[in-house]
């Protein structure tokens, strides 16, 4: 009774919240150049015959950019032990759509998702035929799960967590979210103690796994790798004279950029300030905003990578970093910009220390998983919400440094630049990542006896 109750006020007010919400997600799309893809697939509208469509393949459901590169880590694993089984990834944004799209993947088709309105999930369904939905950390939409149900379609959410926040928001309404998780076949989560939390949201302890962290395990999928190109650019803006050291600000949010570069330049005035926005097309802001603070700034796009190739930036061709070099003299206070797509992992390779964005002035954190896979120590801010509880474990174990505003940020870059320091957090860290060892591996497995 409390589902079609509950699903008769949510198919009243999903109309509603589309309309408020349609407004600010048009505005992204138009900034991140989603609607020169194939944006009609939102609305279940698909340009493809049938006959080119891989009908009865596996659905990955991937919302974010970040959940896109967990599907893309776990189609590659799965590709390991069978290699011509077809999947479907479908994305719930243009950033997230791109990702998917350029990692080029054989037997991967790339599209969005749906939107949660009945019409366009049956649609969808029709379309593809999917034999398996996978959610990544996603949300469980009532009419998917509901449509799934009735085609006797299973449907699994992997890698799921609950922050605090999230849990206390679904046991103030378990009695209406119960029915929905409850349709879930399979739930696979990071850590055993959720166990008791998901199954006061409606989710049988017999269809719970624990299988670590797919975010977290390090032994799947490509670690973060040193690039010629890259090194050659950092080369050219030093200039010469002595190493200046590499501090990399990753996945930035709007105010942290000049806040976060004017730290590095007290800490260490001669320091290269690597900034990474958490989204590209935020670069002229982002410029102007660093400028203003006294920093002499180059973008990543306007320049070639060190073999002749030009970065993927908004002006379509680089010059060559050696050109840069005047912008950036060792004794100017100096910011790269790394406005391309898909680059931080591998730019995380060339940091000495890597500053975690969005745990600053923002609420959530980024993923420090990658800069400890490189071996760099870390620092972050007090909201790491988004990665709890390694962030929690990390600090336990002083594999990580706090820093909770301007002056102790300047002191936690200092002892992430000092090896007496860093070398141990740094061990400390990766021993951490151990225990999430094989994650993706045990997903896969999972889903495979499906």
């Amino acid at each position: 009774m409390r589902l079609i109750i509950g699903l008769a006020i949510y198919r009243l007010l999903l109309p509603l919240l589309f309309l408020a919400a349609f407004p600010g997600w048009l505005v992204k799309m138009l900034r991140r150049g989603g609607l020169a893809t194939r944006l009609g697939e939102r609305a279940a509208i698909y340009a493809r015959a049938l006959k080119g469509e891989p009908r009865g393949a596996t659905h990955l459901h991937a919302v974010s950019v970040g959940e896109a590169m967990l599907a893309l880590k776990l189609i590659r694993e799965w590709h390991g032990s069978d290699p011509t089984r077809r999947f479907v990834l479908a994305t719930g944004t243009a950033t997230g759509h791109a990702v998917a799209t350029d990692a080029h993947l054989p037997n991967v088709r790339v599209t969005y998702s749906p939107l949660d309105f009945p019409g366009m999930v049956r649609r969808y369904l029709k379309h593809f035929e999917p034999t398996q939905i996978i959610l990544v950390e996603g949300e469980a939409w009532p009419h998917l799960l509901l449509a799934c149900r009735r085609r006797k379609l299973p449907v699994s959410l992997v890698n799921a967590r609950l922050s605090p926040r999230s849990v206390a928001r679904y046991l103030r309404f378990a009695a209406w979210i119960r029915p929905v998780f409850g349709m879930l076949d399979v739930l696979a989560i990071q850590d055993p103690e959720d166990a008791a939390i998901w199954q006061q949201l409606g989710i049988p302890a017999a269809k719970i796994h624990t299988t670590g962290s797919l975010k977290i395990d390090p032994g799947s999928g490509q670690p973060p790798t040193r690039r010629p190109g890259f090194q050659a650019i950092l080369d050219a803006l030093a200039g010469p004279g002595p190493a200046r050291p590499v501090v990399l600000a990753a996945s930035t949010h709007p105010g942290e950029e000049s806040w976060i570069a004017s730290a590095i330049r007290d800490a260490v005035p001669d320091a290269l300030a690597l900034i990474v926005p958490r989204h590209a097309e935020r670069r002229t802001q982002v410029t102007a905003e660093l400028a203003s603070s006294g920093f002499k700034v180059v973008l990543r796009s306007a320049l070639q990578d060190g073999h002749g190739s030009g970065g993927m930036g908004h002006e379509g061709h680089g010059r060559a970093a050696g050109d840069a070099a005047t912008d950036l003299t060792p004794k100017a206070p100096a910011c790269l910009v790394i406005d391309t797509t898909g680059e931080l992992r591998d730019w995380t390779a060339h940091a000495d220390v890597v500053i975690i964005g969005k745990s600053f002035l923002a609420t959530g954190g980024q993923n420090p998983c990658e800069a400890i896979l490189a071996g760099k120590p870390v620092v972050f801010g007090p909201h790491m919400e988004n990665f709890q509880p390694l962030a929690s474990h990390l600090l336990a174990a002083h594999a990580a440094f706090l820093a909770t505003d301007p002056a102790s940020l300047r002191d936690a870059i200092r002892h992430a630049l000092d090896p007496a320091h860093a070398h141990p957090a740094t061990t400390r860290a990766t021993a951490l990542l151990l225990r999430h060892h094989g994650a993706t591996r045990r997903i896969v497995e999972l889903l495979d006896d499906i």
